[in-house]
């Protein structure tokens, strides 16, 4: 048996809601919240059984349409709090959405945490200062209200893929978008960055304009540098690898990329490095035989082999 639970104003699932226009969120009758249901069904949702999917949760009042989040829980849950991992989609901070998340929700609340997966406003309607404040907002609502969906708020795993992977690392390197919220490092357990290429923003900059000027290629009119803020000193404070010092709070990192890409693989242990130097427990873990959509969407697999990295990881972060 499937199980859905509803949030609010019969809030459904992300695969439901993509039947109807996200701008004329009006209610549903039963006969359509049936229909719509039925048909959620057959092209099947990121909702298993034994789990219970609390979807389309503001986290901002008043709330634009894409600061919501959604909550996977256990349905059995009813004893202890239970570690939360938030996830941040990829699209290259341009498109995505929260239901991107695969394998990842099955896999990780029958291992006995919760998933969580936001939304954020996207570039280039919101600036990238914005956008990262969105991601901080919305961890600042699951730090004070995870408790109610059976979530520990002081033991946060912090991940995301691709546009996700540079949101998550800066978030828990740079103290100041979560201090200015109230949240501290001390709620952060780990962070779990998947096959980012932005950790080191110049870098990524001059070796992908570097390419361009070597074959002859069009420069990029909204490329890293634009999306960025098109400003040096910017470009070095929305990279991680600028806020890494030691004892900070930083958590430990699991960072996962795909070797058959230079600039993950280069950024990633990029990263890793500035993380060892500064004594922060770090792992970089290439997965070969993949690529930059796959690394992601297996990750809950018991056979993949970056999903024994991630499950070595978080059991190595529970107290």
């Amino acid at each position: 048996m499937l199980s859905i639970s509803y949030h609010g104003n019969g809030s459904l699932p992300n695969d439901v809601l993509s039947l109807r226009s996200h701008k004329a969120m009006k209610p549903l009758t039963s006969l359509t919240l049936s229909t719509a249901l039925c048909t959620a069904l057959a092209l099947g949702t990121n909702v298993a059984k034994g789990q219970s999917l609390h979807s389309d949760i503001p986290y901002s009042h008043p709330a634009h349409e894409r600061q919501v989040l959604d909550v996977y829980a256990p349905e059995s849950n009813l004893n202890e709090l239970l570690p939360v991992i938030f996830w941040i989609h990829g699209g290259g901070w341009v498109v995505g959405d929260k239901s991107d998340v695969a394998l990842k929700p099955d896999a990780l609340t029958k291992r006995g945490y919760i998933f969580v997966s936001t939304n954020y406003r996207l570039l280039p309607n919101v600036t990238m200062e914005s956008l990262i404040s969105d991601v901080a907002l919305s961890l600042t609502w699951v730090h004070q209200n995870i408790e109610h969906y059976g979530g520990d708020p002081s033991h946060i795993i912090v991940g995301g893929h691709s546009a996700g992977a540079q949101l998550a690392a800066i978030l828990c390197t740079d103290h100041r978008y979560l201090e200015k919220q109230g949240v501290y490092f001390d709620v952060l357990k780990g962070c779990v960055p998947v096959d980012g290429d932005t950790y080191d923003i110049p870098k990524i900059i001059q070796t992908a304009e570097h390419r361009q000027t070597l074959y002859g290629g069009k420069m990029f009119t909204f490329g890293h540098r634009q999306k960025f803020g098109n400003d040096p000193k910017k470009h070095i404070d929305f990279s991680a690898v600028t806020h890494v010092a030691p004892e900070k709070g930083i958590p430990p990192f699991l960072i996962l990329y795909f070797p058959g890409n230079p600039d993950t693989r280069a950024q990633a242990h990029r990263l890793h490095g500035v993380l060892l130097a500064a004594g922060v427990r770090s792992r970089a873990f290439g997965k070969p035989d993949s690529n930059h959509s796959r690394l992601n969407n297996e990750l809950g697999d018991p056979k993949d082999p970056a999903t024994k990295e991630l499950f070595d990881f978080l059991d190595s972060l529970k107290p």
